[in-house]
Order: structure tokens, then C-alpha cells, then sequence
């Protein structure tokens, strides 16, 4: 029995082990984009927060009594997930704060590999910004000196999400918006290595394109027809048409929405499994993610909406399920593309 358990993981491990070393290989272009910014202080915390995964994965193989198993880089890949959320200038405990967090809280409380409800990265960045918001929500501008340890020094400056509520409008031009120019978490600006990268997990089919183009459509729609700009809002859709459009670039590349398209909503265990419930799961995480940016406290909404929605990811891949009346057999094994 204990035997087949093993084989069964390890199974498991071989089927969605590809998907978290890609993940680990696609934040590598990120990371050299915020070296590139902000200097190697981006690159010493990601590997702060690798190495405080690794750490904790076989801390936990030593308390639970089992062979620590190298080939799972599901917790590398969450720290890296975490670490390229967070501010070039951002303290080094709150960081490993975050990995401990996600790796033990949201993932190993719930029985490890592939059993966790939430998505880990989203909830070690949860604890973190609602614990030093000040570390999480404040950045620095590109090409800015930052020492490696003591950043108190260095000027910081909200990003374009707090603009965008506080019924602004960004003036960040369309170049320096592609290459990440402007202040914002380390891997979250450089829309054109985040398309690149989302190309590359297509491609490996590790991208549930389904979920995560809904999801950006479902922001898109409602930064378009609900602007939260005053000037905006009094005009008719079609009279300001261009003008909303260009409102829902910008809400589309702050507040890490981009990236949580790319990083976070296709994680296969949080993700659901049928096609149509992973097109619902992404228009309603784009709702409850706009909700948050639209009356909430925090300008980063992606992974507080995500854990809400991961809750009810099984039961839209039950009620896809009866609406088609698959048999019981084909509903625990039926499988779907990728797409």
C-alpha cells in the first residue's frame, strides 16, 4: 500500500514537476530586467527567497520523515513567484517572511505537494502586505542607487495603481511602459519579457490560456465601461472611447495584473480542470481583482482575489460537470487541453 502511494506521487510529481521549473526558467529574464533596473540587489533576494524555499522543503521532508525529493521545484518556484512581487528595496525579513509563509502556511499545512486549496505565493504575498504594507506597496525609481542592506535611505513612491484610484491618470509613455520604466514590484512592469514568457509557457503548455485570457478580459471590460476617472465617467463610451482604452493599458500592467495572468492564475492544482470552469474562473478572479483595486486598500488586488476564488475552483469543475452530465467515471478522470 505505502508502496503504491509512493509510486502514485512520484507519478504526480513527473506530470507537474515540468510546469514549476519552467516557472523557475521564465523569472530568470525578469530577474536580469530588475538587475538591469535597480542593480544586484534584485538578484541577491531572489536568491534569498530560493534558498529559503529549498530550506524549508527539506525541513519539512525531515519533520514528515520522507526522502526530500530535488525534483519537485514547486517551492523554489513560489519563492521566486513572491520575490519578483515584491519592491527592489523591500526588507530581507519580510521576504523570507513571504516564502516561509506561502511554503509552510499555503502549502505544507495542507498537505503539501498538489493538496494546498490557495495558491502558496498568494498567500505568503497576502501576509506580508497586510503585515508591512509600507515594505510591499512603496517602490523606487528605475536606475535608482540601492545598497544591498540598507535601503531606508532610498526615496520611494507609490505606483501607478495608487494613481489610478485616486482618479489620475498615469504619464508613463508607451516605451518605458513596455520595458518596465516606472516604479513597480521587480517583475511586474516589463510587459514585453512578461508576453515573451507567456508565449514560452503556451508553447510547453503549462499556460491555461482560457483562464488566463478571461481573466485579463474581464479586468479590460470593467476598467473600459467603469473608468475611474471623474472626467470619464460623465462622458458616453463611444465619445471617449480611445481614452478608456488607453486607461485599461494602464490598469492592465499596474497592480501586477499582467503578471498574475502569467504566473499565478495557471497553477495547475489551484486552477480548475475543465475548459469552460477555467473560462468562469478567470472572468470572476478579473471581478473580485477589480473590486479590490476599485474599493479596496491595497493597489496590488490580484492575489488577495485569488485566494478567494481558489476556494471555489472544484466546485466550478462539479457544476461544468453536471451542466454537460458527464458520467461519474469521466468526471474523476476526463481530461481537457491544456488551452
Amino acid at each position: 500500500m505505502e508502496d503504491s502511494i509512493k509510486k502514485q506521487q512520484a507519478a504526480e510529481l513527473a506530470r507537474t514537476g515540468g510546469y514549476y521549473k519552467h516557472i523557475c526558467w521564465m523569472a530568470l529574464p525578469l530577474v536580469c530586467m530588475s538587475a538591469y533596473l535597480y542593480g544586484p540587489r534584485p538578484v541577491l533576494l531572489c536568491l534569498v527567497a530560493l534558498l529559503t524555499g529549498n530550506l524549508c522543503d527539506r525541513l519539512v521532508a525531515v519533520l514528515r520523515r520522507r526522502v526530500y525529493r530535488p525534483g519537485d521545484c514547486s517551492n523554489e518556484s513560489f519563492a521566486l513567484v513572491i520575490a519578483l512581487l515584491m519592491p527592489a528595496t523591500v526588507s530581507w525579513y519580510v521576504l523570507v517572511t513571504a516564502v516561509m509563509a506561502g511554503v509552510l502556511l499555503g502549502k505544507e499545512a495542507f498537505g503539501g505537494y498538489g493538496s494546498y486549496p490557495f495558491h502558496p505565493a498568494a498567500v505568503g504575498f497576502v501576509v506580508v502586505a497586510v503585515s508591512w504594507p509600507e515594505q510591499v506597496f512603496l517602490y523606487p525609481q528605475p536606475y535608482a542607487d540601492i545598497p544591498l542592506w540598507d535601503t531606508t535611505g532610498v526615496s520611494l513612491v507609490s505606483g501607478m495603481g495608487s494613481t489610478l484610484r485616486n482618479g489620475g491618470l498615469p504619464t508613463v509613455s508607451s516605451w518605458p511602459l513596455v520595458l518596465g520604466e516606472f516604479a513597480a514590484p521587480l517583475g511586474t512592469g516589463a510587459v514585453l519579457i512578461l508576453l515573451a514568457c507567456a508565449l514560452f509557457l503556451y508553447t510547453q503548455k503549462d499556460m491555461r490560456l482560457s483562464a488566463a485570457v478571461s481573466f485579463l478580459a474581464a479586468c479590460a471590460v470593467i476598467a473600459f465601461l467603469f473608468p475611474r476617472q471623474a472626467d470619464l465617467v460623465h462622458t458616453t463610451v463611444w465619445e471617449s472611447a480611445l481614452q478608456r482604452l488607453n486607461l485599461v493599458k494602464y490598469e492592465l500592467v499596474s497592480g501586477a495584473t499582467l503578471y498574475s495572468a502569467v504566473f499565478l492564475v495557471s497553477e495547475p492544482y489551484t486552477c480548475p480542470k475543465r475548459r469552460l470552469g477555467r473560462v468562469l474562473y478567470g472572468a470572476l478572479l478579473g471581478c473580485v481583482c477589480m473590486a479590490f483595486r476599485y474599493f479596496g486598500v491595497y493597489e496590488t488586488g490580484g492575489c488577495f482575489a485569488l485566494l478567494i476564488v481558489n476556494a471555489l475552483s472544484g466546485w466550478l469543475d462539479r457544476v461544468v460537470d453536471r451542466l454537460y452530465h458527464l458520467p461519474k467515471g469521466e468526471q474523476a478522470t476526463g481530461k481537457e487541453a491544456a488551452v
